[in-house]
Protein backbone atom coordinates (compact mmCIF):
# COMPACT_ATOMS: atom_id res chain seq x y z
CA UNK A 1 0.00 0.00 0.00
CA UNK A 2 1.47 3.71 -0.76
CA UNK A 3 1.95 5.93 2.00
CA UNK A 4 1.84 8.89 -0.68
CA UNK A 5 -1.92 8.39 -0.17
CA UNK A 6 -3.58 6.65 2.65
CA UNK A 7 -1.65 8.08 6.21
CA UNK A 8 -4.09 7.30 8.20
CA UNK A 9 -5.26 4.16 10.15
CA UNK A 10 -8.65 2.90 8.82
CA UNK A 11 -9.88 2.65 11.72
CA UNK A 12 -9.36 5.68 12.69
CA UNK A 13 -11.01 7.16 9.93
CA UNK A 14 -14.50 5.06 10.65
CA UNK A 15 -14.72 7.75 13.56
CA UNK A 16 -14.85 10.53 11.03
CA UNK A 17 -18.73 10.04 9.77
CA UNK A 18 -19.00 10.17 6.11
CA UNK A 19 -21.05 13.60 5.11
CA UNK A 20 -22.85 13.38 1.25
CA UNK A 21 -23.15 16.51 0.86
CA UNK A 22 -20.29 19.41 0.74
CA UNK A 23 -21.08 21.88 3.52
CA UNK A 24 -17.62 24.74 3.86
CA UNK A 25 -19.11 26.19 7.19
CA UNK A 26 -19.47 22.35 8.96
CA UNK A 27 -15.79 21.59 7.62
CA UNK A 28 -14.61 24.70 9.01
CA UNK A 29 -15.84 24.41 12.35
CA UNK A 30 -14.55 21.00 12.31
CA UNK A 31 -10.93 21.90 12.10
CA UNK A 32 -10.86 24.92 14.10
CA UNK A 33 -10.45 22.87 16.74
CA UNK A 34 -7.82 20.76 15.82
CA UNK A 35 -5.08 23.14 14.64
CA UNK A 36 -2.09 20.51 14.87
CA UNK A 37 -3.87 18.59 11.99
CA UNK A 38 -4.40 21.42 9.84
CA UNK A 39 -1.06 22.74 10.53
CA UNK A 40 1.38 19.57 9.39
CA UNK A 41 -1.34 18.89 6.31
CA UNK A 42 -0.71 22.87 5.52
CA UNK A 43 3.68 22.20 6.00
CA UNK A 44 3.28 19.27 3.65
CA UNK A 45 1.76 21.39 1.00
CA UNK A 46 3.52 24.21 1.51
CA UNK A 47 6.90 22.79 1.54
CA UNK A 48 6.04 20.82 -1.86
CA UNK A 49 4.75 24.10 -3.60
CA UNK A 50 7.70 26.37 -2.13
CA UNK A 51 10.54 23.43 -3.78
CA UNK A 52 8.42 24.28 -6.81
CA UNK A 53 8.69 28.41 -6.54
CA UNK A 54 11.82 28.02 -5.82
CA UNK A 55 13.25 25.97 -8.60
CA UNK A 56 10.72 28.80 -11.55
CA UNK A 57 13.14 31.39 -9.53
CA UNK A 58 15.99 29.43 -10.02
CA UNK A 59 15.21 29.37 -13.71
CA UNK A 60 14.94 33.04 -13.76
CA UNK A 61 17.93 33.81 -11.85
CA UNK A 62 20.14 31.72 -15.15
CA UNK A 63 18.28 32.71 -17.89
CA UNK A 64 16.66 29.18 -18.08
CA UNK A 65 12.78 29.91 -18.00
CA UNK A 66 12.51 29.17 -21.64
CA UNK A 67 14.88 25.78 -21.59
CA UNK A 68 13.05 24.44 -18.24
CA UNK A 69 9.24 25.27 -19.15
CA UNK A 70 8.63 21.65 -20.10
CA UNK A 71 10.33 20.77 -16.96
CA UNK A 72 8.28 22.68 -14.31
CA UNK A 73 5.08 21.74 -16.08
CA UNK A 74 6.12 18.20 -15.60
CA UNK A 75 7.41 19.19 -11.71
CA UNK A 76 4.16 20.37 -10.62
CA UNK A 77 2.19 17.54 -12.25
CA UNK A 78 4.36 15.49 -10.39
CA UNK A 79 3.76 17.16 -6.74
CA UNK A 80 0.06 16.94 -7.53
CA UNK A 81 0.00 13.52 -7.70
CA UNK A 82 2.40 13.34 -4.54
CA UNK A 83 -0.13 15.19 -2.64
CA UNK A 84 -3.03 12.39 -3.00
CA UNK A 85 -6.73 12.63 -4.67
CA UNK A 86 -7.76 16.18 -3.89
CA UNK A 87 -4.28 17.26 -5.87
CA UNK A 88 -5.10 15.14 -8.58
CA UNK A 89 -8.47 16.07 -9.01
CA UNK A 90 -7.66 19.71 -8.86
CA UNK A 91 -5.00 19.29 -11.70
CA UNK A 92 -7.52 17.67 -14.03
CA UNK A 93 -9.90 20.07 -13.15
CA UNK A 94 -7.17 23.01 -14.09
CA UNK A 95 -6.52 21.08 -17.02
CA UNK A 96 -10.04 22.46 -18.65
CA UNK A 97 -9.04 26.16 -17.23
CA UNK A 98 -7.35 27.82 -19.72
CA UNK A 99 -8.40 31.11 -18.22
CA UNK A 100 -6.37 30.27 -15.58
CA UNK A 101 -3.17 27.95 -16.70
CA UNK A 102 -1.16 28.82 -18.93
CA UNK A 103 -0.99 26.89 -22.21
CA UNK A 104 2.44 24.77 -21.50
CA UNK A 105 0.94 23.88 -18.10
CA UNK A 106 -2.14 22.98 -19.59
CA UNK A 107 -0.94 20.01 -22.03
CA UNK A 108 0.92 18.52 -18.65
CA UNK A 109 -1.88 18.46 -16.71
CA UNK A 110 -3.87 17.25 -18.95
CA UNK A 111 -1.84 13.92 -18.73
CA UNK A 112 -3.16 13.32 -14.80
CA UNK A 113 -4.32 10.11 -15.05
CA UNK A 114 -6.07 8.04 -12.07
CA UNK A 115 -3.43 5.34 -12.08
CA UNK A 116 -2.42 5.06 -8.47
CA UNK A 117 -0.91 1.89 -6.22
CA UNK A 118 -3.88 0.40 -5.08
CA UNK A 119 -4.59 0.17 -1.30
CA UNK A 120 -4.42 -3.54 0.77
CA UNK A 121 -7.47 -6.06 0.05
CA UNK A 122 -7.87 -6.42 3.65
CA UNK A 123 -8.90 -3.13 4.12
CA UNK A 124 -11.07 -2.76 1.24
CA UNK A 125 -12.82 -6.00 2.08
CA UNK A 126 -13.40 -4.28 5.47
CA UNK A 127 -15.10 -1.56 3.39
CA UNK A 128 -17.12 -3.78 2.03
CA UNK A 129 -18.19 -5.38 4.95
CA UNK A 130 -18.85 -2.30 7.04
CA UNK A 131 -21.00 -0.39 4.09
CA UNK A 132 -22.91 -3.62 3.20
CA UNK A 133 -23.46 -5.16 6.67
CA UNK A 134 -22.59 -8.61 5.18
CA UNK A 135 -19.39 -10.25 5.11
CA UNK A 136 -17.58 -10.57 1.70
CA UNK A 137 -18.30 -14.01 0.88
CA UNK A 138 -21.77 -13.90 1.78
CA UNK A 139 -22.30 -10.95 -0.68
CA UNK A 140 -20.14 -12.59 -3.30
CA UNK A 141 -19.95 -15.91 -4.50
CA UNK A 142 -16.49 -14.92 -6.07
CA UNK A 143 -14.36 -12.07 -5.69
CA UNK A 144 -10.83 -11.48 -7.55
CA UNK A 145 -8.00 -11.63 -4.73
CA UNK A 146 -6.44 -9.06 -6.17
CA UNK A 147 -8.12 -4.98 -7.72
CA UNK A 148 -8.34 -4.96 -11.35
CA UNK A 149 -8.09 -1.67 -11.87
CA UNK A 150 -7.09 1.49 -9.04
CA UNK A 151 -7.84 5.03 -9.40
CA UNK A 152 -7.54 8.29 -7.33
CA UNK A 153 -10.71 7.91 -5.21
CA UNK A 154 -11.46 3.74 -5.65
CA UNK A 155 -10.15 0.29 -7.29
CA UNK A 156 -12.57 -2.07 -8.77
CA UNK A 157 -13.05 -5.89 -7.99
CA UNK A 158 -14.18 -8.09 -10.51
CA UNK A 159 -16.81 -10.50 -9.12
CA UNK A 160 -19.88 -13.12 -9.39
CA UNK A 161 -22.78 -12.82 -7.44
CA UNK A 162 -24.93 -16.08 -5.45
CA UNK A 163 -27.72 -15.07 -8.66
CA UNK A 164 -25.25 -15.97 -11.24
CA UNK A 165 -24.24 -12.19 -12.64
CA UNK A 166 -20.84 -11.33 -13.63
CA UNK A 167 -20.34 -7.92 -11.82
CA UNK A 168 -17.69 -5.09 -11.20
CA UNK A 169 -17.49 -4.23 -7.47
CA UNK A 170 -16.05 -0.10 -6.92
CA UNK A 171 -14.64 0.60 -3.51
CA UNK A 172 -14.03 3.47 -1.99
CA UNK A 173 -10.43 4.48 -0.95
CA UNK A 174 -10.31 4.77 2.82
CA UNK A 175 -9.91 7.80 4.95
CA UNK A 176 -10.82 9.83 1.44
CA UNK A 177 -13.38 11.97 3.21
CA UNK A 178 -10.87 13.20 5.98
CA UNK A 179 -8.70 14.32 3.04
CA UNK A 180 -10.97 15.73 1.14
CA UNK A 181 -12.22 17.92 3.76
CA UNK A 182 -9.15 18.99 5.76
CA UNK A 183 -7.56 19.52 1.79
CA UNK A 184 -10.89 21.53 1.08
CA UNK A 185 -10.80 23.18 4.54
CA UNK A 186 -7.43 24.73 3.54
CA UNK A 187 -8.04 25.66 -0.26
CA UNK A 188 -10.89 27.60 1.25
CA UNK A 189 -8.68 29.49 3.91
CA UNK A 190 -6.28 30.48 1.20
CA UNK A 191 -8.54 31.38 -1.24
CA UNK A 192 -8.95 34.68 -0.31
CA UNK A 193 -5.32 35.45 0.44
CA UNK A 194 -4.04 34.14 -2.66
CA UNK A 195 -6.57 35.87 -4.90
CA UNK A 196 -4.71 39.54 -4.25
CA UNK A 197 -1.32 37.80 -5.18
CA UNK A 198 -2.11 35.68 -8.53
CA UNK A 199 -2.61 36.91 -11.97
CA UNK A 200 -5.61 35.20 -12.74
CA UNK A 201 -8.20 36.38 -14.95
CA UNK A 202 -11.30 34.75 -12.50
CA UNK A 203 -14.20 36.92 -13.23
CA UNK A 204 -15.59 36.04 -9.86
CA UNK A 205 -14.73 35.45 -6.07
CA UNK A 206 -11.59 32.46 -6.20
CA UNK A 207 -13.57 31.09 -3.36
CA UNK A 208 -16.47 30.05 -5.10
CA UNK A 209 -14.20 27.89 -7.26
CA UNK A 210 -13.19 26.43 -4.54
CA UNK A 211 -17.05 25.90 -3.68
CA UNK A 212 -17.97 24.33 -6.95
CA UNK A 213 -15.07 22.14 -6.91
CA UNK A 214 -16.11 20.73 -3.62
CA UNK A 215 -19.51 20.16 -4.39
CA UNK A 216 -18.80 18.36 -7.51
CA UNK A 217 -15.91 16.15 -5.58
CA UNK A 218 -18.40 15.34 -2.76
CA UNK A 219 -21.08 14.18 -5.46
CA UNK A 220 -18.17 12.23 -6.98
CA UNK A 221 -17.29 9.82 -4.10
CA UNK A 222 -21.13 9.06 -3.12
CA UNK A 223 -21.49 5.74 -4.87
CA UNK A 224 -25.41 5.99 -4.02
CA UNK A 225 -25.49 9.36 -6.25
CA UNK A 226 -23.34 7.67 -8.73
CA UNK A 227 -26.18 4.87 -9.02
CA UNK A 228 -28.70 7.41 -9.37
CA UNK A 229 -27.14 9.52 -12.34
CA UNK A 230 -26.58 5.46 -14.38
CA UNK A 231 -29.95 5.25 -14.19
CA UNK A 232 -31.11 8.33 -15.34
CA UNK A 233 -28.18 8.37 -18.05
CA UNK A 234 -29.86 4.89 -18.69
CA UNK A 235 -33.12 6.34 -19.12
CA UNK A 236 -31.97 8.55 -21.53
CA UNK A 237 -30.82 6.78 -23.51
CA UNK A 238 -33.09 3.67 -23.16
CA UNK A 239 -34.83 3.94 -26.93
CA UNK A 240 -31.00 4.09 -28.23
CA UNK A 241 -29.43 0.59 -28.97
CA UNK A 242 -26.13 2.30 -29.68
CA UNK A 243 -25.49 3.12 -26.09
CA UNK A 244 -24.98 0.62 -23.16
CA UNK A 245 -24.89 1.47 -19.11
CA UNK A 246 -24.50 -0.97 -17.18
CA UNK A 247 -27.26 -2.11 -14.63
CA UNK A 248 -26.83 -1.35 -10.80
CA UNK A 249 -27.44 -3.49 -7.77
CA UNK A 250 -28.33 -1.88 -5.06
CA UNK A 251 -28.80 -4.72 -2.82
CA UNK A 252 -24.94 -4.62 -2.96
CA UNK A 253 -24.24 -1.09 -3.22
CA UNK A 254 -24.30 2.01 -0.06
CA UNK A 255 -22.16 5.25 -0.14
CA UNK A 256 -19.10 3.65 -0.72
CA UNK A 257 -19.47 0.36 -2.66
CA UNK A 258 -20.71 0.07 -5.70
CA UNK A 259 -21.70 -3.20 -7.17
CA UNK A 260 -22.98 -2.91 -11.09
CA UNK A 261 -22.81 -5.32 -14.27
CA UNK A 262 -19.47 -6.15 -15.80
CA UNK A 263 -19.05 -4.67 -18.99
CA UNK A 264 -16.61 -7.00 -21.86
CA UNK A 265 -15.60 -4.84 -23.96
CA UNK A 266 -12.39 -3.21 -25.07
CA UNK A 267 -10.92 0.25 -24.37
CA UNK A 268 -11.20 3.35 -27.39
CA UNK A 269 -7.03 3.31 -26.90
CA UNK A 270 -7.01 -0.27 -28.13
CA UNK A 271 -7.40 -0.34 -31.57
CA UNK A 272 -5.70 -3.95 -31.71
CA UNK A 273 -8.67 -5.24 -29.86
CA UNK A 274 -11.43 -3.39 -32.04
CA UNK A 275 -9.75 -4.72 -34.81
CA UNK A 276 -9.66 -8.03 -33.27
CA UNK A 277 -13.50 -7.87 -32.52
CA UNK A 278 -14.28 -6.92 -35.97
CA UNK A 279 -15.60 -3.71 -34.97
CA UNK A 280 -15.05 -0.50 -37.33
CA UNK A 281 -13.36 2.37 -35.94
CA UNK A 282 -14.94 5.30 -37.62
CA UNK A 283 -18.17 3.75 -36.62
CA UNK A 284 -17.22 3.34 -33.24
CA UNK A 285 -15.86 7.18 -33.27
CA UNK A 286 -19.36 8.03 -34.18
CA UNK A 287 -21.59 6.45 -32.00
CA UNK A 288 -19.60 7.86 -29.42
CA UNK A 289 -19.50 11.76 -30.85
CA UNK A 290 -23.50 11.34 -31.39
CA UNK A 291 -23.72 9.93 -28.02
CA UNK A 292 -21.68 12.61 -26.34
CA UNK A 293 -23.59 15.64 -28.59
CA UNK A 294 -27.08 13.84 -27.93
CA UNK A 295 -26.30 14.59 -23.73
CA UNK A 296 -25.36 18.10 -24.36
CA UNK A 297 -28.14 19.27 -26.50
CA UNK A 298 -30.84 16.67 -25.90
CA UNK A 299 -30.46 15.37 -22.84
CA UNK A 300 -28.97 17.97 -20.94
CA UNK A 301 -27.31 15.31 -18.55
CA UNK A 302 -24.14 14.91 -19.88
CA UNK A 303 -20.68 12.69 -19.06
CA UNK A 304 -18.29 14.95 -18.10
CA UNK A 305 -15.31 12.96 -17.84
CA UNK A 306 -15.39 10.28 -20.56
CA UNK A 307 -11.56 9.07 -20.40
CA UNK A 308 -10.34 5.69 -22.07
CA UNK A 309 -10.78 4.17 -18.55
CA UNK A 310 -14.82 5.31 -18.98
CA UNK A 311 -15.57 4.17 -22.49
CA UNK A 312 -15.39 0.61 -23.66
CA UNK A 313 -17.08 -0.46 -27.06
CA UNK A 314 -18.85 -4.29 -27.04
CA UNK A 315 -17.92 -6.17 -29.36
CA UNK A 316 -22.09 -5.67 -31.07
CA UNK A 317 -20.72 -2.73 -31.50
CA UNK A 318 -22.32 -0.28 -29.13
CA UNK A 319 -20.67 2.26 -26.55
CA UNK A 320 -20.65 1.21 -22.98
CA UNK A 321 -20.25 3.86 -20.36
CA UNK A 322 -18.60 2.28 -16.88
CA UNK A 323 -18.67 5.58 -14.22
CA UNK A 324 -20.90 8.24 -13.88
CA UNK A 325 -19.57 9.73 -10.98
CA UNK A 326 -18.45 13.05 -12.89
CA UNK A 327 -21.83 14.27 -14.05
CA UNK A 328 -23.83 17.68 -14.65
CA UNK A 329 -27.03 19.26 -15.97
CA UNK A 330 -27.74 22.07 -18.47
CA UNK A 331 -30.44 24.24 -18.79
CA UNK A 332 -32.90 24.18 -21.37
CA UNK A 333 -31.92 27.95 -22.73
CA UNK A 334 -27.83 26.71 -22.28
CA UNK A 335 -28.34 24.02 -24.72
CA UNK A 336 -30.22 26.16 -27.21
CA UNK A 337 -28.03 28.78 -27.01
CA UNK A 338 -25.27 26.59 -27.43
CA UNK A 339 -26.84 24.94 -30.76
CA UNK A 340 -27.20 29.12 -32.15
CA UNK A 341 -23.86 29.26 -31.12
CA UNK A 342 -22.18 26.74 -33.18
CA UNK A 343 -24.53 27.73 -36.15
CA UNK A 344 -22.81 31.89 -35.83
CA UNK A 345 -19.62 29.85 -35.73
CA UNK A 346 -19.94 27.84 -39.63
CA UNK A 347 -21.89 31.00 -40.63
CA UNK A 348 -18.75 33.34 -39.08
CA UNK A 349 -20.77 36.08 -37.46
CA UNK A 350 -18.87 36.74 -34.38
CA UNK A 351 -20.58 39.81 -33.01
CA UNK A 352 -23.76 37.31 -32.75
CA UNK A 353 -21.02 34.84 -31.40
CA UNK A 354 -20.02 37.56 -29.04
CA UNK A 355 -23.48 38.00 -27.65
CA UNK A 356 -23.90 34.36 -27.02
CA UNK A 357 -20.91 34.41 -24.99
CA UNK A 358 -21.94 36.91 -22.58
CA UNK A 359 -25.14 34.66 -22.79
CA UNK A 360 -23.14 31.62 -21.80
CA UNK A 361 -21.25 33.23 -19.08
CA UNK A 362 -17.63 33.37 -20.45
CA UNK A 363 -17.90 37.51 -20.23
CA UNK A 364 -19.83 39.20 -17.63
CA UNK A 365 -22.88 41.40 -19.35
CA UNK A 366 -21.33 44.96 -18.71
CA UNK A 367 -18.76 43.47 -20.97
CA UNK A 368 -17.66 45.95 -23.87
CA UNK A 369 -17.65 43.80 -26.51
CA UNK A 370 -16.38 45.91 -29.20
CA UNK A 371 -12.78 45.84 -29.07
CA UNK A 372 -13.37 41.80 -28.29
CA UNK A 373 -14.97 40.68 -31.53
CA UNK A 374 -12.13 40.97 -33.81
CA UNK A 375 -9.98 38.97 -31.22
CA UNK A 376 -12.64 36.29 -31.58
CA UNK A 377 -12.55 36.54 -35.59
CA UNK A 378 -8.91 36.46 -35.08
CA UNK A 379 -9.39 33.02 -32.88
CA UNK A 380 -11.79 31.47 -34.60
CA UNK A 381 -11.00 32.37 -38.21
CA UNK A 382 -7.63 30.82 -37.72
CA UNK A 383 -9.24 27.72 -35.77
CA UNK A 384 -12.35 27.13 -38.46
CA UNK A 385 -10.41 27.68 -41.45
CA UNK A 386 -11.64 27.98 -45.19
CA UNK A 387 -13.57 24.60 -44.36
CA UNK A 388 -15.52 22.88 -41.21
CA UNK A 389 -12.50 19.96 -42.14
CA UNK A 390 -9.50 21.92 -40.56
CA UNK A 391 -11.51 22.57 -36.99
CA UNK A 392 -10.93 21.09 -34.19
CA UNK A 393 -11.70 21.83 -30.68
CA UNK A 394 -8.01 21.46 -29.09
CA UNK A 395 -7.43 23.93 -31.59
CA UNK A 396 -10.19 26.25 -30.20
CA UNK A 397 -8.54 25.25 -26.86
CA UNK A 398 -5.50 25.94 -27.25
CA UNK A 399 -6.04 29.41 -29.21
CA UNK A 400 -8.31 30.42 -26.08
CA UNK A 401 -5.94 29.99 -23.65
CA UNK A 402 -3.81 32.83 -24.84
CA UNK A 403 -7.07 35.27 -25.64
CA UNK A 404 -8.40 35.05 -22.01
CA UNK A 405 -5.50 36.39 -20.48
CA UNK A 406 -6.11 39.39 -22.49
CA UNK A 407 -9.85 39.64 -22.48
CA UNK A 408 -11.73 39.33 -19.87
CA UNK A 409 -12.77 36.20 -20.44
CA UNK A 410 -13.63 33.51 -17.22
CA UNK A 411 -14.48 29.82 -17.83
CA UNK A 412 -18.14 29.16 -16.32
CA UNK A 413 -18.00 25.64 -14.18
CA UNK A 414 -20.27 23.40 -15.98
CA UNK A 415 -18.46 24.90 -19.30
CA UNK A 416 -14.91 23.89 -17.78
CA UNK A 417 -16.67 20.60 -18.00
CA UNK A 418 -18.06 20.51 -21.40
CA UNK A 419 -14.64 21.51 -22.72
CA UNK A 420 -12.93 18.62 -20.82
CA UNK A 421 -15.70 16.19 -22.17
CA UNK A 422 -15.64 17.58 -25.63
CA UNK A 423 -11.35 17.64 -25.84
CA UNK A 424 -11.40 14.19 -24.11
CA UNK A 425 -13.45 12.86 -27.18
CA UNK A 426 -11.78 14.19 -29.90
CA UNK A 427 -8.47 12.75 -28.70
CA UNK A 428 -10.48 9.07 -28.06
CA UNK A 429 -11.43 9.46 -32.07
CA UNK A 430 -7.88 10.85 -33.37
CA UNK A 431 -6.56 7.96 -31.44
CA UNK A 432 -8.27 5.60 -33.46
CA UNK A 433 -8.25 7.28 -36.56
CA UNK A 434 -5.98 10.45 -36.90
CA UNK A 435 -7.76 11.81 -40.09
CA UNK A 436 -10.96 11.57 -38.21
CA UNK A 437 -12.57 15.21 -37.92
CA UNK A 438 -14.96 15.44 -35.14
CA UNK A 439 -16.92 18.60 -36.64
CA UNK A 440 -17.83 16.37 -39.69
CA UNK A 441 -20.30 14.41 -37.52
CA UNK A 442 -20.61 17.25 -34.98
CA UNK A 443 -21.89 20.29 -37.62
CA UNK A 444 -24.97 17.84 -39.19
CA UNK A 445 -25.89 17.08 -36.07
CA UNK A 446 -26.55 20.72 -34.28
CA UNK A 447 -27.58 21.58 -37.78
CA UNK A 448 -30.17 18.56 -37.96
CA UNK A 449 -31.46 19.76 -34.28
CA UNK A 450 -32.50 23.12 -35.35
CA UNK A 451 -33.84 22.53 -38.60
CA UNK A 452 -36.23 20.47 -36.62
CA UNK A 453 -37.10 22.80 -34.21
CA UNK A 454 -38.70 20.19 -31.76
CA UNK A 455 -39.39 23.00 -29.21
CA UNK A 456 -40.44 26.36 -28.57
CA UNK A 457 -37.07 27.90 -27.66
CA UNK A 458 -35.45 26.16 -30.60
CA UNK A 459 -37.88 27.16 -32.74
CA UNK A 460 -36.74 30.62 -31.54
CA UNK A 461 -33.00 29.99 -31.85
CA UNK A 462 -33.88 28.99 -35.83
CA UNK A 463 -35.29 32.47 -36.42
CA UNK A 464 -32.58 34.51 -35.15
CA UNK A 465 -30.40 32.34 -36.63
CA UNK A 466 -32.45 33.15 -40.29
CA UNK A 467 -33.04 36.87 -39.51
CA UNK A 468 -29.93 39.51 -38.95
CA UNK A 469 -31.04 43.27 -38.84
CA UNK A 470 -34.49 42.02 -40.17
CA UNK A 471 -33.41 40.34 -43.23
CA UNK A 472 -33.87 36.90 -44.25
CA UNK A 473 -30.54 35.54 -44.62
CA UNK A 474 -30.71 33.17 -48.08
CA UNK A 475 -27.60 31.97 -47.72
CA UNK A 476 -27.88 30.80 -44.07
CA UNK A 477 -30.68 28.40 -44.64
CA UNK A 478 -28.76 26.88 -47.46
CA UNK A 479 -25.65 26.82 -45.31
CA UNK A 480 -27.36 24.63 -42.88
CA UNK A 481 -29.44 22.23 -45.21
CA UNK A 482 -26.46 21.63 -47.27
CA UNK A 483 -24.66 20.70 -43.25
CA UNK A 484 -27.49 19.23 -42.33
CA UNK A 485 -27.97 16.34 -45.59
CA UNK A 486 -23.95 15.39 -45.15
CA UNK A 487 -25.24 12.77 -42.85
CA UNK A 488 -26.47 10.11 -44.80
CA UNK A 489 -28.94 9.33 -42.34
CA UNK A 490 -30.91 12.37 -42.94
CA UNK A 491 -34.11 12.44 -43.92
CA UNK A 492 -35.32 15.81 -44.79
CA UNK A 493 -38.84 15.19 -45.21
CA UNK A 494 -40.11 14.91 -41.36
CA UNK A 495 -37.75 17.64 -40.64
CA UNK A 496 -39.87 19.44 -43.77
CA UNK A 497 -43.41 18.62 -41.98
CA UNK A 498 -42.33 19.83 -39.02
CA UNK A 499 -41.34 23.06 -40.67
CA UNK A 500 -44.77 23.48 -42.57
CA UNK A 501 -46.74 22.81 -39.70
CA UNK A 502 -44.97 25.64 -37.54
CA UNK A 503 -45.01 27.76 -40.34
CA UNK A 504 -49.10 27.30 -40.48
CA UNK A 505 -49.56 27.24 -36.38
CA UNK A 506 -50.46 30.24 -34.52
CA UNK A 507 -46.80 30.40 -33.10
CA UNK A 508 -45.33 30.11 -36.80
CA UNK A 509 -47.76 33.85 -37.74
CA UNK A 510 -44.59 36.01 -37.10
CA UNK A 511 -42.41 33.67 -39.12
CA UNK A 512 -45.24 33.69 -42.54
CA UNK A 513 -45.13 37.53 -42.28
CA UNK A 514 -41.53 37.72 -42.46
CA UNK A 515 -41.03 34.76 -44.70
CA UNK A 516 -43.71 36.73 -47.13
CA UNK A 517 -41.52 39.84 -46.54
CA UNK A 518 -38.31 38.30 -47.39
CA UNK A 519 -39.32 36.58 -50.52
CA UNK A 520 -40.02 40.57 -51.51
CA UNK A 521 -37.74 42.57 -50.03
CA UNK A 522 -35.44 45.06 -51.77
CA UNK A 523 -38.79 45.78 -54.33
CA UNK A 524 -37.98 42.73 -55.99
CA UNK A 525 -39.57 38.70 -56.04
CA UNK A 526 -36.32 36.18 -54.68
CA UNK A 527 -37.17 33.55 -57.12
CA UNK A 528 -33.12 33.26 -57.63
CA UNK A 529 -32.76 32.49 -54.01
CA UNK A 530 -36.03 30.13 -53.48
CA UNK A 531 -34.78 28.67 -56.98
CA UNK A 532 -31.67 27.80 -55.34
CA UNK A 533 -33.39 26.12 -52.42
CA UNK A 534 -35.00 24.13 -54.35
CA UNK A 535 -32.94 22.60 -56.34
CA UNK A 536 -31.01 21.94 -52.88
CA UNK A 537 -33.53 19.86 -51.38
CA UNK A 538 -35.66 18.49 -54.48
CA UNK A 539 -34.42 15.32 -54.72
CA UNK A 540 -35.63 14.56 -51.26
CA UNK A 541 -38.71 15.91 -51.28
CA UNK A 542 -40.17 13.40 -53.94
CA UNK A 543 -43.85 14.99 -55.43
CA UNK A 544 -45.40 12.16 -53.78
CA UNK A 545 -44.51 11.90 -50.74
CA UNK A 546 -44.54 15.80 -50.37
CA UNK A 547 -48.21 15.90 -51.76
CA UNK A 548 -49.11 13.73 -48.55
CA UNK A 549 -47.03 16.15 -46.49
CA UNK A 550 -49.21 18.94 -47.46
CA UNK A 551 -52.20 17.46 -47.67
CA UNK A 552 -51.98 16.26 -44.08
CA UNK A 553 -51.37 19.45 -43.17
CA UNK A 554 -53.93 21.60 -45.54
CA UNK A 555 -56.93 19.57 -43.40
CA UNK A 556 -56.17 21.38 -40.35
CA UNK A 557 -55.59 24.98 -41.57
CA UNK A 558 -57.94 27.73 -42.07
CA UNK A 559 -58.85 30.02 -44.83
CA UNK A 560 -56.52 32.47 -43.24
CA UNK A 561 -53.42 30.20 -42.67
CA UNK A 562 -53.87 29.05 -46.38
CA UNK A 563 -54.33 32.94 -47.82
CA UNK A 564 -51.08 33.49 -45.74
CA UNK A 565 -48.97 30.76 -47.69
CA UNK A 566 -50.39 31.53 -51.58
CA UNK A 567 -47.61 33.56 -52.54
CA UNK A 568 -45.23 31.05 -51.32
CA UNK A 569 -47.04 28.55 -53.42
CA UNK A 570 -46.98 31.01 -56.03
CA UNK A 571 -43.28 31.44 -56.21
CA UNK A 572 -42.74 28.13 -56.12
CA UNK A 573 -45.09 27.27 -59.24
CA UNK A 574 -43.04 30.08 -61.43
CA UNK A 575 -39.78 28.32 -60.54
CA UNK A 576 -40.90 25.03 -62.06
Amino acid sequence: MSQQYIEVDYLEAEQIKPRRRYDPDEIAAKYRYRPWVVLWRALRIIWNFVQFILGLKWDEWRNQVEKNRFKRAAQLRHILTRLGPTFIKVGQALSTRPDLVRKDFLEELIKLQDQLPPFDNKTAFAIIESELDRSVSEVYRQISPDPIAAASLGQVYHAYLYTGEEVAVKVQRPNLLKYLTLDLYLMRKSAGWLSRWLPLNLGHDLTLIVDEFGIKLFEEIDYVNEGRHAELFASNFRDDPSVKVPTIYWRHSNHRVLTLEWINGCKLTDTKSLCTAGLDADQVIQTGVIAGLRQLLEHGFFHADPHPGNLFAMPDGRMAYIDFGMMDQLEEETKETIVSAVIDLINKDYPELAKKFVILGFLTPDTDITPIIPAIERVLGDAVGQSVRDFNFKTITDSFSELMFEYPFRVPAKFALIIRSLVTQEGLALTLNPEFKIVEVSYPYVAKRLLKGESPGMRRRLIEVLFKDGRFQWQRLENMIAIARSDDNFDLLPTAQLGLQYLLSEEGKFLRRQVLLALTEDDRLHTEEVQRLWNLVKDDLKPGRLFNVALNSLGTMSTEQIAAILPLTAMMGDNE
